[in-house]
């Protein structure tokens, strides 16, 4: 069988069940594609491969493949072990969250208008796979970048990322949880914590049940983590310095829990929500308000 009528037999089976996309797709279509293309190590851009037929071996892998994301709602990008996040081409395995933030236009605007020149030092906390902190060293050639993040095995394969993208020397890894082994100042800080409640966490689509669970949840209704962030952040920023923080669908309970905070909310032409940007100085000015 040809790749092209693969694609469209993989798509039908994969439309005819429950699944959940928004791990680097939102339809059976575009996921089919990503499958099959990402395990046969083809160019997303090589518009003859789909022509080409498909041998047995190539077929059982794609079937055993297929299997998992629909038996064992596997998400693609762990199935191909690849992942796209701001342009760029990053590992992805079990050990961090299937990189996804709508940070990722953010750095491609280079920041604007939060910015208008780059960032001599950044910092990306809970960082996972490192896919933020290491799109933004790639959009700046001179900054520095640390990526922060509590578990080991995270930070393992943010390493493998610093590798792929060759930023062994501006790009550096630190365990820490969130600054408590964090000894610089930033001019930038980046990030994207947990922020799920528990009780929606047991309520997500069986997708992210394979995704781990520190990367996700957050205690005190989603906001334990963030508010430590706000409160702690201002300590490791510059004078001049920004905090950018992804809260997703939490933001509501956000805003209420600090209603004297003045939070900017940025829009984004290609979907996502919940992300906020505050200045060192209003981190210092509302501190108190983070209790």
């Amino acid at each position: 069988m040809k790749i092209q009528e693969t694609i469209q037999q993989v798509a039908a089976r994969l439309d005819s069940v429950d699944l959940c996309y928004g791990h680097g797709t939102d339809n059976p279509l575009d996921e089919a594609f990503y499958l099959i293309y990402g395990l046969l190590g083809i160019d997303f851009a090589d518009e003859q491969a789909a022509q080409r037929e498909l041998n047995v071996g190539e077929e059982a892998m794609l079937e055993a493949a297929v299997k998992r994301r629909i038996d064992e709602r596997v998400p693609t990008a762990y199935l191909v072990g690849r992942a796209w996040f701001a342009g760029h081409e990053f590992y992805c395995d079990e050990r961090a969250l299937v990189p996804r933030s709508p940070l990722a236009e953010l750095i491609n605007g280079e920041f604007e208008p939060l910015l208008h020149e780059p960032a001599g030092k950044v910092l990306d906390i809970c960082t996972g796979g490192g896919s933020i902190g290491i799109a933004t060293a790639l959009l700046w050639p001179d900054c520095e970048v640390d990526l922060a993040d509590i578990s080991p095995d995270a930070l393992d394969l943010a390493k493998k990322n610093i590798a792929l993208h060759g930023l062994g020397s501006r790009v550096r890894t630190i365990q820490s949880n969130l600054f408590d082994d964090i000894d610089s100042r930033y001019e930038l800080i980046l990030a994207n914590p947990p922020y799920v409640p528990v009780q929606e966490y047991e309520e997500l689509p069986a997708e992210f049940a394979n995704e781990p669970s520190l990367g996700l949840i957050s205690a005190d209704n989603g906001l334990q983590i963030p508010l430590k962030i706000l409160r702690d952040s201002v300590d490791y920023l510059s004078a001049d310095g920004l905090l950018v923080m992804e809260v997703g669908y939490s933001h509501p309970q956000l805003s209420e829990r600090i209603k004297q905070v003045p939070l900017l909310w940025l829009e984004f032409e290609q979907g996502g929500e919940g992300v906020l940007a505050l200045t060192a100085r209003q981190l210092q000015q509302y501190r108190e308000q983070f209790n």
